[in-house]
């Protein structure tokens, strides 16, 4: 059951000291409840350890009353959504105002209306989730507030180091609240890198000795859990997780940003591998590239052989790519990566700059957004501020191409790649969006990678 992190319940006579005796009676009876509830439940549903009831707040929101409480009894059929707005307010009531991370699909609706509506000066989407426990404590140090890091569970292994060298209590103590996605949730269908990452993650947490629990899908639990979680912090001094589950949120249609380019994603990954070798070999950036990839070869009937599809391991494509063409100097190897993956770990430039080698080429595919987890931005959008070009330049890549958006500016600058010296680097600016038929690869990772390392073991092509 993982409702409830042990090393919750092990804290929360510790939390409470710092409450009134009012507040204290209130809260040991609700995690002694939340204890009682875990010690005897046998249904198995893992992360249901806390449940309608076992925490009922003095006020509730008359608008989430409305949405979330019928007239009729509650049976098991009711369903919850939390309203994002209302756990802004309550976030904001007890003393949370500055936000910082990586977007999560399963938090998009959350993260987009603090993208909406928090200044910018107290919201930034941060390179990736260790960037983010950094700002964050940099935050506390010069204000003495408590900052909100949201993050998908896949990122925690971004998180470690600075959670544990930095802001756990034993170094630094810092106090924050991270509001975790629980993608591949034990129970519930994914995709095979967060089944992985989904089962493993209160493990993860419970080795980190940082406590946790889930957060309710309706706004008086959501409320009392945030109440725990300031009483936590504020009495320890550390970090503390609250996990959240597929459909925990209302939906939220965030205000549109589009760019002024012409073509989608999919119209770019398209030009670019028309335009390559049969004997080119093809590394996809995580997300709807490498899906709009699959599909693309699919339609074609190409095969999926000439390509590995990066579904996990977020901003690794262009160090996969640069090995590959490391053992592999008889064929031209392209990395397609995204603006959000290339920031993500962009360290790896420096690595492709100074390593020199010939037959890597580097594309990114900039829409300046995180399109696959709702489209919030990235710095990428800030076209006239960053530029991917000067940073390749400053890095040591040989050839480095003027940005294009149009199909045949594509044509062009991929065939000029192809002919000049390596490394190479080539931005691609379109606009965000996708397809809302857009399927998923049919072929599991390791098809994949049999087919691959089949098609990189032939010689002469």
């Amino acid at each position: 059951m993982f409702g409830i992190s042990r090393a919750a319940l092990q804290c929360g006579t510790q939390a409470v000291r710092a409450c009134t005796v009012q507040q204290q009676l209130v809260k040991v009876a609700s995690l002694s409840l939340s204890a009682a509830r875990l010690a005897t439940s046998s249904d198995g549903n893992n992360g249901n350890g806390l449940h309608p009831g076992d925490i009922i707040a003095n006020n509730p929101e008359p608008q989430e009353k409305q949405k979330n409480q019928p007239d009729q009894p509650f049976t098991e059929l009711v369903r919850h959504f939390l309203d994002p707005k209302l756990f802004y307010e309550s976030l904001a009531a007890n003393g949370f105002d500055f936000f910082c991370g990586v977007p999560d699909s399963l938090l998009k609706d959350f993260c987009s209306y603090v993208d909406d509506n928090v200044p910018p000066e107290r919201h930034i989407i941060t390179a990736n989730e260790g960037n983010a426990i950094a700002l964050a404590s940099g935050y506390h140090f010069s204000t003495g507030k408590t900052p909100v890091v949201y993050l998908q569970n896949s990122g925690l292994g971004n998180c470690v180091n600075p959670l544990m060298s930095l802001a756990t209590p034993s170094v630094y103590s810092v106090p924050m609240l991270l509001l975790v996605g629980w993608r591949g949730e034990p129970g519930k269908m994914d995709e095979p890198q967060h089944q992985t990452q989904g089962s493993c993650t209160p493990l993860m947490l419970d080795s980190l000795g940082i406590p946790y629990q889930t957060l309710p899908d309706y706004i008086d639990g959501a409320q009392q859990a945030i109440e725990t979680a300031r009483s936590y912090i504020t009495s320890v001094n550390g970090p503390w997780v609250l996990l959240v589950r597929r459909q925990c949120f209302y939906k939220y249609k965030s205000k549109l940003r589009q760019n002024r380019y012409p073509l989608t994603r999919e119209q770019v990954c398209e030009g670019v591998v028309s335009s390559l070798h049969p004997s080119d070999v093809v590394v996809s950036t995580t997300g709807m590239l490498s899906r709009e990839l699959f599909e693309f070869r699919a339609r074609n009937k190409q095969g999926h052989h000439r390509d590995f599809l990066t579904v996990g391991s977020m901003g690794h494509a262009s160090s996969i790519a640069m090995g590959i063409a490391m053992g592999k100097k008889s064929r031209q190897v392209f990395c397609l990566d995204g603006d959000g993956a290339c920031l993500m770990h962009m360290g790896t430039m420096g690595v492709a700059g100074t390593t020199q080698c010939d037959n890597f080429r580097h594309i990114v595919i900039n829409n300046g957004a995180h399109d696959s987890v709702g489209g919030q931005p990235t710095a990428g959008v800030n076209w006239d501020r960053l530029s991917f070009s000067k940073v390749a330049e400053g890095c040591g890549y040989k050839t480095i191409l003027e940005p294009v958006s149009t199909a045949e500016g594509i044509r062009e600058a991929v065939h000029k790649l192809k002919t000049s010296p390596g490394p190479g680097f080539l931005e691609v600016r379109c606009k965000k969006g996708n397809r809302m038929d857009l399927g998923r690869p049919t072929r599991t990772p390791l098809e994949n990678k049999q087919d691959f390392m089949s098609f990189l073991a032939i010689e002469d092509l």
